[in-house]
């Protein structure tokens, strides 16, 4: 089958940090589906894994965590789908990735695709959703359902993929949604998205988020980096909650957190499925409820940007994009 891979972790300028390549194609055992891949998007935690380092792999290793396709098969212990259906998902990171002509992903992680989107429409969502959904739902204890309405949430990086799917579910539970982008065109972005307020996060957060009314906000989410740490720790309400999704090594002073009794919250959409958790179908419920969302008109794609077909010079094109850190939504290849 054909696929995307890489032996060595280059610089995405180099041309051999992504091949083009042949490799056996997979049989479906236990609770995997046997997935032809349609369409692939681009996250920064590609960029990080393929980033340069000494290790050299023995075989092609294929990366990608985000697809949309069609089953092709399934093992024999597969119950919620059946070959022909259409799927979006994020993969697992322990496992080979999606950028190949099929892939083999456990049936627990896996949604139904929405109908009302295209593949490429799709592929921009699965890793995003679950990250920005087990952020406010899960780690934050937010009720899906609107029992938390008129509740402020701040989103600090709220252009990129996991801000842009946030700002619509965390509409979607009635949250009053502020919003951090520095860029024009982000800033729009992020309005046609939903947000209430838009702050900028390359000046001081904090005058300008009580500026728009807000001594304190109920809920942070931070979806860039941890610089924004103590602005963080400055605004959230006493016994309120932070999640972040950054894994720094900067300073984190923790008297502030202690003296409002906040908490802080990590999440990695991986997390269930590299373990193994007994809640891992969690993300098989949450993918399949977005998508009727999405069905529904609630909630739309994050996309900005279609690359085809799936090779070596298209995903070295993408990787260029996520790489300059201004990319604004979700940057998707398609199609062998």
């Amino acid at each position: 089958m054909k696929a995307v891979a890489l032996t060595h972790y280059l610089p995405i300028t180099d041309p051999n940090s992504f091949l083009d390549v042949e490799l056996p194609k997979p049989t479906a055992l236990g609770r995997d589906l046997l997935v032809a891949v349609k369409a692939v998007s681009v996250n920064p935690v590609d960029t990080k894994v393929r980033s340069p380092k000494d290790t050299v792999e023995e075989t092609p290793r294929v990366l990608g965590w985000d697809a949309s396709g069609v089953v092709e098969a399934v093992g024999p212990e597969v119950t919620l789908f059946k070959p022909g259906d259409a799927v979006y998902y994020a993969g697992d990171i322990t496992r080979a990735g999606s950028n190949s002509k099929f892939q083999l992903v456990d049936e627990r992680i896996v949604g139904i695709k929405p109908k009302s989107l295209n593949f490429a429409e799709a592929a921009a969502l699965p890793l995003t959703t679950i990250t920005a959904y087990e952020s406010f739902f899960d780690r934050l204890g937010i009720d899906r359902d609107g029992a938390n309405k008129g509740q402020a949430l701040l989103i600090i990086g709220a252009g990129g993929g996991v801000g842009s799917i946030g700002i619509q579910l965390a509409k979607a539970a009635g949250l009053v949604v502020i919003a951090t982008a520095s860029r024009p065109e982000t800033v729009s972005w992020v309005k046609e998205l939903g947000a209430d307020h838009v702050v900028n996060h390359r000046q001081p957060m904090v005058e300008q988020v009580r500026a728009l009314g807000f001594q304190h906000v109920d809920h942070i989410a931070i979806f860039n980096d941890m610089r924004h740490w103590d602005t963080a720790v400055e605004l959230i309400r006493p016994q309120g909650a932070i999640v972040t999704i950054d894994d720094t090594n900067l300073p984190m002073p923790m008297a502030g957190m202690k003296t409002k009794a906040a908490s802080l919250h990590w999440e990695l959409m991986f997390t269930r499925a590299m373990f193994e958790t007994p809640d891992m179908i969690e993300q098989h419920k949450l993918l399949t409820y977005v998508s009727g969302e999405i069905d529904a008109g609630r909630i739309r794609t994050t996309v900005s940007e279609v690359l085809s077909p799936i090779n070596a010079q298209n995903m070295r094109a993408a990787h260029k994009l996520i790489e300059t850190g201004t990319a604004k939504g979700k940057i998707v290849v398609e199609g062998f």
